[in-house]
Parts: structure tokens; sequence; C-alpha cells
């Protein structure tokens, strides 16, 4: 796998599990301990997120979220337990104010954040079933994506796709 493909799924998967404890860590109902876990999972993808993210919209954005989670935390004097265990010092002082505004930061980033992976996944699929253009075969984690490679790699040279108009 390439590694701007292993990068790509790396951060879906991170987002897969990172926007669902973000809400669920909210809802009414959840006993303290589930959502005291479910802040630790939380808080500590995000600055896995922050540590891996690239330029690019949705990536900028990720900073942002993540950015103004950590600012919000750790603002407000919460700890981020993956930091504390790898021994990184805390690198803000509290300040309740600012962690209030990062607060309605993260929120809408992340509202910003699922509207821009809602319209790159609609792109995805318009490439796939409209263009055929073989976009989701080259970025899909193997084997659809393993096998497109190999079809390239095994073309005699000078060989191409052509795309018909239709």
């Amino acid at each position: 796998m390439g590694c701007s493909r292993l990068f790509h799924w790396s951060v879906v998967l991170l987002l897969l599990v990172q926007i669902p404890a973000g809400i669920a860590m909210i809802a009414p109902g959840l006993g303290q301990g589930s959502i005291d876990r479910l802040f630790v999972l939380h808080k500590g993808l995000g600055v896995v997120l922050l540590v891996v993210v690239a330029p690019g919209a949705i990536y900028a954005v990720l900073v942002v979220v993540a950015g103004s989670g950590y600012v919000r935390v750790v603002g407000e004097g919460f700890p981020i337990e993956l930091m504390d265990s790898l021994r990184l010092p805390t690198m803000l002082p509290l300040m309740p104010e600012v962690a209030s505004q990062a607060s309605l930061v993260h929120r809408f980033s992340t509202f910003l954040l699922v509207a821009l992976v809602a319209i790159h996944v609609a792109e995805v699929l318009r490439h796939h079933l409209v263009v055929q253009d073989g976009t989701l075969a080259r970025m899909w984690p193997p084997p659809g994506g393993r096998k497109h490679q190999l079809d390239i790699e095994t073309k005699p040279q000078g060989e191409t796709d052509s795309v018909a108009p239709r």
C-alpha cells in the first residue's frame, strides 16, 4: 500500500472512532465511567490526529478541530491522559475564558469537517460511478487498490487506459 493511501486510510479509521466517541461522550443518560473513558479516547485520538495531519482542506480543518479541542481541554485544566502517560508537558496555562471559546470553535469546526467529508465521499462516488476514471481503485486499500496497482505495473510501456466519451 502506498504511503499516501496508508496515511489516508489511517486518518479515516481514526475519524471513524473519533467522531462517534465525541458525539457519544456528550449524550444524555450515559454513565460517568463511560463518559470518562470516551473523553480519554477522544482526547487521545485528537492528539494523534493533530500530529499526523497534512496540507489540504479536510486536513486543515482537522488541525482546527484537534487544536481547539486541545485548547478547550487543557485551558479548563483537564488532563490529556495520552500525553500524561508519555510524560509530555501541558503547553498551555489555565484559561477558562479561552477554553470556552475554543469549545465553540471545536464544535463548529467539527460540523465543517463532517460536511467536507460528505462532499469528499460524494466526489469519490461521482468519480467512481460517473467519470469512471479509476480514482477509487487507486485509493482503496487492498485488495482493490493493490489489484489496480498490479494492472498498471504489468501494462506494456506506452499503453494507457483511454476513457471513451459517454
